[in-house]
């Protein structure tokens, strides 16, 4: 592990690589040593369950694996070699109409239960997972047998899901869960402004099972947290609720998906996510709650691990718990406030939040207390946005999907993406 005070010597690139590389180790040495699917969270001490693997989280793992063969962290063979074993066991998994559950059994493939009744598909996590699925089809187009494999191995998964199974016979909205044991019993709608972006994207996109356009209309594009428009530290937010919610909303549909020039009838996507990571800056600068630590330099406030368990921080459900993947994971939108961000958790706080895996996924400083934990679905992100920020690589990949192109198409959006 680099000390932190070495990285601190480190001009701005070579020290974005540096935390790159670092959290990287997150889904290569941590990762399941069975499948090499992505563990749910890991400790400090590596002492949490060895067999929990998170669906959404592997799919972050997986653009993480493309970053590292593409900076030259581990070669493609290997690569390839990890990804066909991650492919193997779930090609052999349990999938509820193609559709994967939150958690499984990394040895096993054994859907394990997220809570009471959720014991079958997430749709949001697969959407996760096929995100990363189709960037690692575009990315590896080798002519040899590994990667002509791997791209039908992944072509026959994405082209399984059953999209439109999860509008429950044609109810004009998407449901996040359906289990055989349990029905529609958790009843979630996926509407709002919210993660799901990307669920409507490719459930529109899919070649096979595919929904129609006017179900992210009457959908997702609806409820009253969809449509925002007031404004918030003097910063007008065109969706979202109330100060937009925790920052994960700017990031897990957009590792794939480029805001860039990205818009539709309801808003311009780089002006929504940049507008929101800087009302969630300014809230922390102006700390209206007191809270030790809080400033320009100390800011983020996502769903994270937290004092009292996994929580959602955001400015309106503030608690004091600064969650690193928040700022990191913004480069792309704020970079001066991200890497001030950056070199201030190093400086401050050193290996109390550095560590194997890159930063803890949480500390609050008002009640003394450091996260022992990196969770993937927090790691993956700041690989992934980090890279999009300096190369834009998972952007590009995933926007030249012809799919995707044609589902951003059908809802209406048009990209005018930058050379």
């Amino acid at each position: 592990m680099i000390d932190p005070r070495t990285l601190l010597d480190l001009a701005d690139e070579p020290l974005l690589e540096a935390l790159q590389r670092q959290t990287f180790r997150f889904f290569w040495e941590g990762a399941h040593p069975h499948s090499g699917l992505a563990l749910d969270r890991r400790s400090r001490a590596q002492d949490l369950d060895e067999d929990k693997a998170a669906i959404g989280g592997s799919g972050f793992g997986i653009m993480a694996l493309i970053v590292a063969v593409e900076r030259g962290w581990v070669s493609r063979t290997a690569a390839l070699e990890r990804l066909q074993s991650m492919l193997g066991l779930l090609t052999h998994a349990p999938a509820y109409h193609g559709v994967f559950p939150h958690f499984l059994n990394g040895r096993s493939g054994a859907t394990i239960p997220f809570m009471r009744n959720d014991d079958g598909g997430d749709l949001v996590e697969t959407s996760f997972l096929c995100m990363g699925l189709l960037c690692a089809r575009e990315y590896f187009v080798g002519d040899t047998a590994a990667e002509r494999a791997v791209r039908a191995q992944i072509t026959t998964l994405w082209e399984n899901v059953e999209w439109s199974w999860y509008t429950r016979d044609g109810r004009g909205v998407l449901y996040w869960h359906w289990s055989p044991n349990n029905g529609w019993a958790m009843d979630h709608e996926i509407h709002g402004w919210n993660e799901c972006l990307i669920t409507y994207v490719l459930a529109t996109a899919a070649p096979r099972h595919g929904i129609d356009p006017q179900v992210y209309h009457s959908g997702f594009a609806t409820g009253p947290d969809f449509l925002n428009g007031r404004a918030y530290y003097d910063l007008e937010l065109p969706l979202g609720p109330a100060f937009g919610g925790p920052l994960f909303f700017t990031h897990y549909s957009f590792c794939g998906l480029d805001p860039r020039g990205l818009r539709d009838r309801y808003a311009d996507y780089w002006q929504q996510n940049v507008r929101h990571v800087r009302i969630n800056h300014a809230h922390c600068v102006a700390n209206p709650n007191g809270y030790r630590g809080y400033g320009p330099t100390c800011w983020g406030l996502t769903s994270s691990d937290g004092p009292a368990g996994y929580r959602r921080h955001a400015p309106d459900t503030d608690d004091g718990t600064i969650s690193p993947t928040a700022a990191l994971s913004s480069f792309p939108y704020a970079p001066q406030e991200a890497m001030a961000a950056l070199r201030h958790f190093l400086a401050a706080h050193g290996d109390r939040i550095w560590a194997d895996y890159g930063f803890v996924d949480a500390f609050c400083e008002s009640r003394g207390w450091v996260a022992d934990t990196f969770l993937a679905i927090d790691q993956g992100p700041i690989i992934v946005m980090i890279e999009n920020h300096r190369s834009g690589l998972l952007w590009r990949l995933f926007m030249g999907i012809p799919e995707i192109q044609s589902g951003l198409r059908r809802l209406g959006f048009v990209s005018t993406q930058p050379d």
